[in-house]
Formats: C-alpha cells, structure tokens, sequence
C-alpha cells in the first residue's frame, strides 16, 4: 500500500515537472511572435494617427513616469517628426477604469495640441458593448479627430447622458465614458509646461 503511494506520488511529481517544463517551453517559443505581433499592431495604429513622418518612430520612443488618469504610469511617447522637427505626439497610457479594468490607448495630439485621433491598443470591454471603442467595430472612436482642450468646452467633454457632447452606446455608458475622460485628461496634460520634455522643465 505505501509502496503504491510512493510510486503514485514519484510520477504524479514527474508529470508536474514535465509539464512544468512543456509550459515554459511553448512559452519562450511563442514570446518572440507575440512581442512581433503587438509591434505590429502598434505601428498600425501609429499609422492610422499620423502619417508623413520620417523618423524612425519606434526607435526615438521614449518614456516618462507620471501621474496620469490618477494613476501613477509609465507612459510611451512617441515623437512624429518631418526633416527632424516634431510636429506630433503620439502617447501610449493606460485608463484604468474600464467597465473591466484597464483600457489601454494611444492618443495622437498635433504640437499646436488639437487630437490627431484615439486608438484602443488593448482592453477587456464587454463583446458585443464595449468593444465598440474598436475602430474595426464601430467608427465612434474617429469623432475625437480635429478637438482640442477648449473644443468642446470642459461641460461638454461628457457623454451625452452626463449632460455632453458625445455619444454613448446602447445599453453600454461606461466604456465610451472611460474614452472621452481619457482623452479629456490627455489634453490637460498638453496644458502643463513641456509635458513631453525629455528632460525637466527649467
């Protein structure tokens, strides 16, 4: 009976570790096709905001550590230049408060500081609902295109149940909410003194 138990015990401990192992194995082997796949869909949704650059956007991405969404995050900043002077920001941040957590987003402002569009990069919005912050699901993302901190007023940054300007979907109001406070929040940030600075502000 012990010898059965022990037995039993020995290859239920070799079918962890081997499983263990098969686990971490397909895992090495498909993380460098999932880091592509997310880099390309990030240079998809870079180039739906902006085009006419000639920097290598990627490679002169930066990062800077603030707080944001009332959040502190790590945000992406990627600087669209022409004959090396920017003249767009295109800024990767999370929002946190989804209808299911975090959305996270790239947000293209023009450096007279009027929205070059939205973009969602990832969330967990409800199928069939929320998701319709994707552009391949509904084109309510576009409408941000061409505003800016004052355009609308701050009353109207709301949607329209909120007493605002812009649309909510049937049966689902905190998904597009989360966008347009989002947005709205990014172009405060615009307002404050070089908010993309490399370097601190003298």
């Amino acid at each position: 009976m012990i010898k059965s138990m022990i037995k039993a015990g020995a290859l239920l401990f070799i079918f962890t570790v081997i499983s263990v192992f098969l686990v971490a194995l397909i895992y090495d082997s498909t993380k460098a096709q999932i880091k592509y796949n997310e880099e390309q869909l990030l240079i998809q949704r870079l180039g739906e905001l902006v085009e006419n650059y000639d920097n290598d956007i990627l490679k002169d991405k930066f990062l800077k550590v603030i707080t944001l969404h009332g959040v502190k995050q790590t945000i992406g900043i990627y600087p669209a230049k022409k004959k090396n002077k920017t003249f767009a920001y295109l800024i990767e941040h999370t929002y946190p408060n989804g209808y299911s957590g975090g959305i996270r987003l790239l947000t293209g402002v023009s450096v007279d500081k009027k929205l070059l569009g939205v973009r969602v990069i990832a969330h967990k919005e409800t199928p069939g609902l929320g998701d319709k912050i994707e552009l391949k699901k509904s084109n309510w993302i576009e409408q941000f295109k061409g505003l800016s901190l004052f355009n609308p007023n701050k009353n109207q940054w709301k949607v329209k149940r909120d007493g605002g300007t812009f649309d909510a979907f049937t049966g689902a109001t905190i998904t597009p909410r989360a966008i347009v406070t989002a947005t709205y929040q990014v172009l405060e940030l615009l307002n404050e003194p070089c908010p993309f600075s490399k370097k601190p502000c003298n």
